[in-house]
């Protein structure tokens, strides 16, 4: 990996959740070589060091740690491993999250001929465990951390969190009313946060990225034999540089944020980084 920009981040403390994720092990990847000491935490811990461990191979210094952002008590556990293996947090990076089946319905529109047949999904048969889980992943995930991480970082300069949002939160998108609901909170969220602390020194951005491919939305993007879903080419007909974004396109923005002598006027606000997708009308 190389970075075009390097904000100078030695003897800082990054928390990155989700970090065994493919874009969260970009961003781990990202603070390490700008100098952060990077504490990785994910549910899969055995993910979680193997980033770790590709970060320390390259000179970084970083450590996996298994975490669940939806119990309080294993994020505090996990804060004081972190606080004991590098000291206070200057630097928090909410990309826990994603989407669930459970929690999507197999129709962008309600489909009267195929409503309450066997095995068709409609609005009307999204499991309740299904949407709290899409809900509480990616809001409750998110706020939790934020609770716990947060505390180090009251009157410390150069205080930085960073909530990942989605085109969900500017136009919700079919199939998927948990997830779209839950990034639409993750970005009032960041609102309130910056607002909330802005007199303490931190700072509360997101970002809010298209349309990447990932493990989470393979099923939605790809059909088992690899060829892409039409769902895939209506995503890429309105994005109008044509194509997925690459993990790596998210690291300048994600740079610019976390770095106080560029962005340090700069909370409150949630930065697509789309190719273009929320610009475009369809017309």
């Amino acid at each position: 990996m190389e970075l075009a920009y390097k904000p100078n981040l030695k003897g800082k403390t990054a928390v990155v959740t989700g970090g065994g994720g493919v874009l969260g092990a970009d961003f781990a990847k990202a603070l390490a070589l700008c100098g952060a000491k990077v504490a990785i935490l994910d549910l899969n811990e055995e993910a979680a060091q193997k980033v770790a461990d590709e970060i320390v191979a390259n000179g970084g210094t970083a450590k996996g740690f298994k975490c669940n952002v939806l119990e309080k008590e294993n994020i505090k556990e996990c804060h004081d491993k972190v606080k004991s293996e590098f000291g206070l947090c200057d630097i928090l990076i909410n990309g826990a999250g994603g989407n669930n089946p459970r929690a999507t319905s197999d129709d962008e529109e309600f489909n009267k001929e195929l409503f309450g047949t066997e095995g068709h999904k409609s609005f009307f048969d999204l499991e309740q465990k299904g949407v709290e889980f899409v809900f509480n992943l990616n809001f409750l995930g998110t706020l939790l951390p934020t609770q716990e991480f947060a505390l180090d970082m009251i009157d410390k300069p150069g205080a930085v969190i960073i909530n990942i949002s989605s085109m969900n939160a500017f136009c919700p998108l079919t199939k998927i009313p948990a997830y779209s609901g839950a990034k639409a909170a993750i970005s009032n969220f960041t609102q309130w946060l910056a607002v909330h602390f802005a007199k303490t020194g931190i700072r509360v951005n997101a970002i809010a990225p298209g349309f990447f491919s990932t493990a989470q939305n393979a099923a939605l993007l790809w059909n088992p034999d690899g060829t892409p879903t039409a769902r895939t080419g209506k995503i890429i007909k309105a994005t109008p540089m044509g194509r997925f974004g690459k993990p790596e396109e998210l690291l300048g923005t994600l740079m610019w944020l976390v770095d106080n002598e560029s962005s340090g006027f700069v909370t409150g606000v949630v930065i697509p980084v789309d190719g273009g997708f929320n610009a475009y009308s369809g017309v």
